[in-house]
């Protein structure tokens, strides 16, 4: 499921003068964020179906583009896990007033947890679509971080795309920084994990673990036994404006 947008994103300007693009709909609250995966944009299927469901709804939303992403400013191979979770948090204080319920899908998901984390009293409810805490650590063999140490950067094929799938030692160093799931993960706020058992890029395995981790007693782990990476299907797509129809209603 795909949209043309009618206008262009607004764009704001970080402290340097990069400027990341946004999409901002008013309506009633929280604001539901979505936060894209790693080498995604806020135009793909499952963050424009969720747009226009929560429009419908009449719900307050915001999609957005990690520097160096989409149709926000800078280069991709300049973005670190932390700078994204920094262009998170600074939209999240800048553009939206009052809570907010942060949907990530895959990379998206673990930015999700750290702004969580990092803004406690704001964020209300997150919802994991095959969130991918730690990937740095768990995605990558001895010998890939071998080759990054001694290239600089990783670059393979995706079937997601026509680009090849770059990582740089700055991101991977980064995200071995903000890892989670080797301690408990201090969130309180009701957590949803939707995760495919034929996930090949996230192991379903990482969904569970996480759960365990997260000091939150509401925490839901749905495991989708045909489902892949990225459950865009409608009956996933379906099953992600449940979860969080269903979630905000509970706030």
């Amino acid at each position: 499921m795909t949209d043309v947008p009618a206008s262009p994103p607004a764009l704001f300007a970080r402290p340097d003068g990069l400027r990341l693009a946004y999409r901002h709909q008013a309506g009633t609250g929280p604001t539901i964020v979505f936060l894209p995966g790693y080498m995604s944009d806020m135009e793909g299927g499952k963050a424009v179906a969720l747009n226009q469901w929560a429009a419908e709804q009449g719900r307050a939303m915001m999609r957005l583009d990690y520097a160096g992403c989409g149709a926000s400013e800078g280069r991709f191979a300049d973005g670190t896990l932390a700078s994204w979770r920094d262009d998170v948090l600074l939209l999240l204080d800048q553009m939206i007033e009052g809570p907010v319920v942060l949907v990530g899908s895959s990379m998206g998901g673990w930015l999700a947890l750290l702004a969580a984390l990092a803004r406690p009293d704001r964020v209300k409810g997150v919802v994991g679509i095959a969130a991918a805490p730690d990937f740095t650590e768990w995605g990558f063999t001895d010998a890939d971080k071998a080759l990054l140490k001694t290239e600089g950067r990783i670059e393979e094929p995706t079937p997601y795309g026509d680009q090849p799938y770059v990582t740089t030692l700055g991101f991977w160093e980064s995200g071995q920084a903000l890892r989670l799931l080797e301690g408990e993960i201090g969130i309180d706020c009701p957590v949803r994990l939707l995760h495919g058992q034929q996930d090949r890029d996230v192991p379903w395995y990482v969904a569970v673990k996480a759960a365990g981790k997260l000091r939150s007693s509401d925490v839901q782990t749905l495991l989708i036994k045909d489902g892949d990476h990225r459950l865009s299907r409608d009956g996933d797509i379906a099953l992600l404006i449940r979860t969080v129809a269903t979630l905000l209603d509970s706030l």
